[in-house]
């Protein structure tokens, strides 16, 4: 049995938060930059430019992609043959107050969600998963809420069409138009119950940007893409940059559908201890 102390945990989400807040993920980054080649609106390619260089003056001066910081979203899959000396979710939001305090990030948490008190640093949002092995690998999401605002559940009818499932998911980006700032990328869940859903559309996010998608997930990305709605908003052929698509068994009686968008500033990084 693999023994990990919990010290070593806050240390790790640390150096997390300054990765995903300061480098924007790779993947993310060669969509924009293909977006930037094909887009023929002028507007359009003056906001994806404007993307482009924020990202790389982000990374060159280790400052925040963007203002909102994000709420902090940890995805932990933990190995079922490893043991953790001391508190695992004190270790990982110690790791997340460390990280944001000592990066000059924005404390956007409100302990009490109705009163709305000062802002903190912490706690984050968990999701545990038990895998095998003996490893535990724990990634970062800091989800800004100008597109968490967007999210969309649908509790459809079990004998819903495939169509009315495109419609619902493109009409949640119309809904968004250009508040979340676009080009987006949709994380889709399809099955379990409504809570399952949601944290499925929200881990889709995770999944990294390549041309291997789905037939449902290509069509989608496409129609989409016909909205016109463009980066920030300006117009243009690119809305969003991928859909993502996640499906789990679900009940006969129920069919949920959840949508969460993220901006074009989608940051997440990932350790595995």
């Amino acid at each position: 049995m693999k023994k990990i102390e919990a010290v070593k945990i806050t240390k790790a989400v640390t150096e997390l938060v300054k990765q995903a807040s300061f480098f924007l993920r790779s993947d993310v980054l060669s969509a924009l930059r293909k977006s930037y080649a094909v887009e023929k609106s002028k507007w359009a390619r003056t906001m994806l430019k404007a993307i482009l260089d924020n990202a790389a003056s982000a990374r060159k001066e280790k400052l925040a992609i963007c203002q909102d910081t994000g709420l902090p979203v940890m995805f932990i899959q933990i190995g079922q043959d490893i043991v953790v000396h001391g508190n695992l979710k004190v270790a990982i939001n110690k790791g997340v107050e460390q990280g944001y305090k000592k990066y000059y990030l924005r404390n956007s948490i409100i302990s009490d969600p109705l009163n709305r008190v000062k802002p903190r640093f912490s706690p984050c949002i968990m999701h545990t998963d038990i895998v095998k092995g003996n490893k535990i690998k724990i990634t970062f999401l800091p989800k800004g809420f100008g597109c968490e605002n967007k999210s969309q559940l649908k509790m459809f009818q079990p004998t819903a069409s495939i169509g009315e499932i495109k419609e619902f998911i493109i009409k949640a980006v119309k809904d968004a138009g250009p508040d979340a700032c676009p080009p987006y990328v949709i994380g889709v869940g399809i099955g379990g119950t409504a809570d399952y859903a949601g944290i499925m559309a929200k881990k889709a996010l995770l999944r990294k940007i390549s041309p291997n998608n789905s037939k449902l997930e290509k069509d989608l990305l496409r129609q989409i893409n016909k909205t016109g709605i463009g980066p920030m908003g300006l117009g243009g052929i690119n809305t969003v940059l991928a859909v993502h698509i996640q499906m789990y068994p679900t009940h006969i009686a129920g069919l949920p559908v959840s949508v969460n968008i993220s901006c074009h500033a989608l940051r997440s990084a990932s350790v595995t201890l």
